[in-house]
This record gives structure tokens, C-alpha cells and sequence, in this order.
């Protein structure tokens, strides 16, 4: 198949363009600053010559959007809207245009866009959307307005010929440098990976290649459409979380953070709160209900996993 992987120079776009050229795919990454030639130059907002390339594809999975991983100030927060939207906008009208449009179109999404809850998990059907919770920092909000905006782009975009699904994605764990498995490794190495303000708040996530071969699972299912969670089926509280991932690297303690200890972490590390203190419980109920079967359902072996390969490497 060829696929075109608008924005696919980060983390997830790595994991899923190395997987995607490994199984023999022709895979085109549109990127706006092109490492070399086997990227196409487009700026996420326009239309261009970069649109050759969805025109007679098979799939397009659109991960444009900058980084959540940055303080969370009025600016950044526009930009991770802003490139979102014009992205999902952009790559709509592309696909509308073209003569012969991709049969799908997967658009990255966030488990984010759920509701900060610690009684009951998420699925599609019964989730909760977020940004209305008591007792929670007003510009969380924000952060589910940006996914909800994500995804109303791709549901709006004029596109009769190419069927749509909106990822709903928790953290995708890789080994790569980097990413978030080697930011939370790196802390648990240090002694420093302990339940941050009690640890009762759920973490959701996915092992790199139950990611990808989920995507491979939707793209071959024309019965599935609109949004679905991208997530093993056993979110858990960070206290156990990082308990695994601790023995997964033989680290017998981890020293536990104040919500105020993790502000001024996250402050000289320049990213936001948001990602440690807000409880994702999000389960994947139509993938579940659809036959798909994960290969690391559970945290603890994905762990031990991932901290083998990094070892390997």
C-alpha cells in the first residue's frame, strides 16, 4: 500500500513509519522542515504540490500537531491548537480534491479529550468528555477543546470516498530516545520515579507495536469508523505504574513528589502538570469489541519489554 503520513517526524510517526517501510508499505512523510529526500515539504495550513502524494494513496494517517510536551502558556497553547486544526483542515481538502482519494483516512486524536476521573474507565460509548470537572486547573479545558476541535475538522471535512476514524490515543511506549518511556525510564533510573501527588491517577498507554498493529487492524476493517481509543485494555494509578517500570529496571525505590515538587519539575524540565496529574482511565472497548487482541495487554511485561530492548540497543 502507499500511505502518507502527514507530520510523521516525531516520536509516533517514527515507531509507525518504521514499522509501515519494515512490512514492505511505500510510505510518504510530509514534514515542514525535510530531513532529506525521501520527505515532502508542506507547511500544515496550504495546499501545495505535497498534495500529489495523497492523490492515489491507499491510506493517509494524519499525526501533524506540535508537541504537548512544553509549558502549557497561552501561545503554546494556540500553536497546538492552531496546528491541529489547520492540519486536519488542510488534509481534508486534499483528500476532497483529489481524483482518486484513499479509501481511509486515520486522524491522531488524544485520550486527553475524557474527562479527569478515577471511578470508572472510558470507553467510546459511555466516556465522558472533559473540561467541565470540578476542582481541576481552568486551562485543562483548553486541552480537551483542542481534541474535540481535532476531531470535529476531520468529521467536517467533505470527503464521501474515504472512510474516517479519529484516534483516541494514550501514550505511545517506545524505546526511542526521547520519548515518553525515556523521559519516565531516565526519572525511575535516577530514583526518582515515585507516585507524584499520592499516584492515584490512572495512566493510560500503549506498547509501540499493539499501536501499530492497531492502526493495520482499522485500516482493514471498513466496518469501523469515527473515534476509537488507542489503548491497552489496563490503565492503572501512577503509584503502580511506576512501581513496574521501576522493577522492570531493577530500581528498588523511587522517591514520591509533591504535587508542588512535580510544578517546579515540570517547570526546569519545560513541560506542564497536566501530563503527570490528570487521571486517564481509558479503556479500548471498540477495538475489544471488534476482535482485536493485544500483544501487552499489561503494563508490567509491556515494561519489561521495552526496558530489554533499550538494554539491547
Amino acid at each position: 500500500m502507499k500511505i502518507v503520513l502527514p507530520g510523521g517526524t516525531g516520536q509516533v510517526g517514527t515507531v509507525l513509519r518504521r514499522a509501515l517501510t519494515a512490512a514492505g508499505h511505500e510510505v510518504a512523510v510530509l514534514s515542514r522542515r525535510p530531513a532529506d529526500h525521501t520527505q515532502i515539504r508542506w507547511d500544515g495550513r496550504t495546499l501545495g504540490p505535497w498534495a500529489e502524494a495523497i492523490d492515489g494513496s491507499d491510506v493517509v494517517v494524519n499525526l501533524a500537531g506540535r508537541s504537548v510536551n512544553c509549558r502549557y502558556t497561552p501561545d503554546n497553547l494556540r500553536a497546538m491548537m492552531d496546528s491541529r486544526v489547520d492540519s486536519a483542515r488542510v488534509v481534508g481538502r486534499a483528500i476532497a480534491a483529489a481524483a482518486r482519494p484513499p479509501r481511509v483516512w486515520l486522524q491522531m486524536s488524544t485520550a486527553t479529550v475524557y474527562a479527569h476521573r478515577f471511578d470508572a474507565p472510558h470507553d467510546e460509548a459511555t466516556g465522558v468528555i472533559g473540561g467541565s470537572e470540578p476542582g481541576v486547573p481552568d486551562y485543562w479545558g483548553y486541552s480537551v477543546d483542542i481534541a474535540t476541535a481535532w476531531e470535529r475538522e476531520q468529521e467536517m471535512a467533505d470527503t464521501p470516498h474515504t472512510r474516517k476514524v479519529a484516534l483516541r490515543a494514550a501514550m505511545v511506549m517506545s524505546p526511542d530516545r526521547g520519548g515518553v518511556f525515556d523521559v519516565l525510564s531516565r526519572l525511575a533510573r535516577l530514583g526518582l520515579g515515585g507516585p507524584v501527588a499520592g499516584g492515584r491517577q490512572y495512566v493510560s498507554w500503549i506498547h509501540e507495536n499493539d499501536f501499530v498493529r492497531a492502526v493495520g487492524f482499522l485500516v482493514g476493517r471498513d466496518d469501523l469508523a469515527g473515534p476509537v481509543n488507542l489503548a491497552a485494555p489496563a490503565p492503572l494509578p501512577h503509584r503502580a505504574f511506576m512501581r513496574a517500570l521501576r522493577d522492570a529496571w531493577g530500581i528498588p525505590v523511587g522517591l514520591p513528589a509533591t504535587k508542588w515538587m512535580a510544578e517546579v519539575g515540570a517547570f526546569a524540565l519545560r513541560s506542564d502538570t497536566e501530563l503527570l496529574l490528570k487521571s486517564r482511565r481509558v479503556v479500548p472497548g471498540r477495538l475489544l469489541d471488534a476482535g482485536f487482541a493485544f500483544d501487552r495487554p499489561e503494563w508490567p511485561e509491556a515494561a519489561a519489554d521495552l526496558v530489554r530492548r533499550v538494554r539491547d540497543r
